[in-house]
């Protein structure tokens, strides 16, 4: 009889639920999604009830919850932080200690009542994993390695904030670890902070500006923020940050050490951003290849994988792949999200759950297509009760008239199957462009997305011709390493130097402009007919019209607003933005035969920059 453990996630960000069956991962989904909060914190109810949904089950047939992380640990770290913060950090002591003292530190007795309140069954016995062992879960047991070395590097769980572990077969056992506040992801959070994006969101946004700048700073960061050894353990000097003691990450030391105050959000970025985000990305990429290799050393395994926050760096990811022989395989749900499905692998382990399926080559992941999906009769339902103009040509044809569409440099969003869990869009909750048009990336992020001009867009490739346009050292299905575009689909470029920031952008470095960042690089996804038949098809039929196998790939929202989750987030986000065609399903919509799009009030006041 099939064994279900369901996983939670919640009430830091992007809260999450997670459901596997005998140890493989059946559905998964982030709160967010549901609620339309990006990085929703709140009990993720959305999320389990569609996890139960998938499965056809109720909690009267789950056999144990799991929850990602121990809130008794946590609270005794929180109080240490405090005591030894005090008294300058009582404000933040007196707006936070109500919480932990009710419902927070009763983590388990929270969940049990949020369960509850679902109406879906009696709550079976709910247990506790330490953080950061969900995130190795996540990483180790649905990755395609019998055994392998595990890094994981985020913020900070409970105490850790960087651990080292060996796996093999259905164990995991901690090998090393590195405790707050000594944090790199603490680090590249106090950056993302000063330089004016948002903490626990921003961070991508810094590690697509270090390209334009360079790494001046790096030196400084070494010499006074953080003392690094060989092996990659590190202790920073905790005089420059605030995290300790406040709700802010820098102070009067770090103003003074990086020449001024911090950026504040949306002001014009100078290049003293750029070069503050070269720099801790370059210091960032040292101290994770050492790290890489100690837990390769550690462990005796050649293969390793990655999660926590720090494992979306994909910049860093794509060094540490080319700098050995050896497997890499990187949850793809890295961040918090993933530890929801990694609390309820290490407990079904734990319970006895086989562990015989991976091969060296698949995961069990699904190609993180774990989320909700709608039938053609649930989009056709919909569309004909809103009276919305379509046509339904039949799949082969919806992927050639996309494709000629796309070729023609229209803008498509792409809508297909079960939605993708973890932050990016793979090819089923997508918008994509002819990456070969040097304009679309500029009308990309100003017609679709309304997001800042230097950000770049990753390209999707045939799996099979991935090498004939990127220095890949391994497949990356989940679009979480950079490389190099490959040498043969450069231009020459002449070297400019009054050409500074995003006007670097509108100079071709290759014969895929719309996706090569200025530094000649691209964050990747190589699509197999495997995991993605549909969206391995239309590449298919647009290299069949242009003879290049490569589009633009980006996540099917604007700025600030999480990606689409039914065909009527689908649908407004269509209407609101410059995308021209929506393949909805089986449906084909046209933007030029739609009614006029009317509501009222400007809907970007309602979503928050991100």
């Amino acid at each position: 009889m099939t064994e279900l453990i369901l996983g939670v996630s919640a009430f830091y960000h992007d809260s999450a639920a997670a459901l596997v069956a005998d140890g493989v991962p059946v559905a998964a989904a982030q709160q967010e999604r549901f609620s339309r909060r990006r990085h929703d914190p709140a009990f993720p109810s959305d999320a389990v009830r569609y996890c139960l949904r998938e499965a056809g089950a109720s909690l009267a047939d789950v056999a144990a919850v799991a929850y990602y992380e121990d809130p008794l640990l946590k609270f005794r770290r929180v109080m240490a932080t405090f005591a030894a913060t005090a008294p300058r950090g009582y404000p933040v002591f007196r707006e936070r200690m109500p919480g932990w003292l009710t419902w927070r530190l009763r983590g388990a007795a929270t969940v049990r009542r949020k369960l509850a309140e679902l109406d879906a069954g009696p709550v079976p016995g709910i247990g506790r994993r330490e953080h950061h062992e969900s995130h190795a879960a996540s990483a180790f047991f649905p990755g395609p390695y019998r055994s392998a070395a595990v890094l994981c590097a985020d913020g900070v769980g409970e105490w850790a904030t960087t651990s080292i572990w060996h796996g093999r077969d259905t164990r995991l056992r901690k090998v090393a670890e590195i405790r707050f506040p000594h944090s790199l992801g603490l680090l590249y959070s106090a950056f993302t902070y000063f330089c004016g994006f948002k903490v626990d969101s921003g961070e991508y946004k810094l590690m697509g500006l270090a390209p334009y700048g360079t790494p001046r700073w790096a030196d400084v960061i070494r010499d006074r923020l953080i003392d690094v050894k060989p092996d990659g353990s590190f202790r920073l000097d905790l005089r420059y940050f605030t995290y300790l003691r406040g709700q802010t990450m820098t102070g009067r030391r770090f103003e003074e050490l990086f020449g001024g105050k911090r950026r504040l959000p949306e002001q014009q970025l100078t290049e003293r951003e750029c070069d503050l985000a070269a720099s801790v990305q370059a210091v960032t990429e040292e101290v994770l290849l050492r790290l890489a290799r100690t837990s390769r050393t550690l462990t005796g395994e050649e293969d390793l994988c990655l999660a926590g926050g720090v494992a979306l760096n994909c910049v860093a990811n794509g060094k540490i792949a080319g700098a050995s022989d050896g497997g890499l395989w990187i949850q793809p749900a890295a961040g918090d999200a993933g530890g929801a499905l990694g609390a309820a692998l290490a407990t079904a382990m734990e319970r006895g759950a086989p562990r015989d399926r991976p091969d060296s080559r698949h995961d069990t992941m699904s190609g993180a297509l774990l989320g909700p999906a709608f039938s053609d009769e649930e989009i056709g339902a919909y569309l004909d009760r809103h009276s919305i103009p379509y046509t339904r040509p039949g799949r082969d044809a919806l992927v050639e008239q996309v494709a000629a569409a796309l070729a023609d440099g229209r803008i498509v969003g792409w809508f297909q199957g079960r939605m993708e869990f973890g932050p990016r869009a793979l090819g089923a909750r997508s918008i994509l462009g002819d990456a070969r048009d040097p304009r679309m990336q500029s009308v990309m992020n100003l017609r679709i997305k309304f997001r800042e001009s230097f950000r770049p867009f990753a390209p999707a490739v045939l799996e099979e011709e991935a090498h004939d346009y990127f220095d890949l050292p391994h497949t990356s299905p989940y679009m979480l390493l950079v490389a190099g575009i490959a040498q043969a689909k450069r231009l020459p470029t002449a070297a400019d130097t009054d050409v500074r920031g995003p006007e670097l952008l509108r100079i071709p470095r290759s014969t895929i402009p719309a996706v090569t960042h200025v530094d000649s690089t691209a964050r990747v996804q190589t699509v197999d007919a495997r995991t993605h038949p549909l969206f391995h098809h239309l590449l298919t039929a647009f290299r069949g019209r242009t003879g290049c196998p490569v589009l633009v790939n980006t996540s099917f929202n604007v700025r600030g607003e999480p990606i689409v989750h039914t065909p009527h987030d689908a649908y407004t986000c269509f209407m609101r933005t410059g995308i021209d065609m929506l393949a909805l399903g089986g449906y084909l919509l046209h933007k030029d035969r739609q009614p006029a799009w009317r509501e009222d009030g400007d809907w970007r006041d309602e979503i928050p920059l991100d």
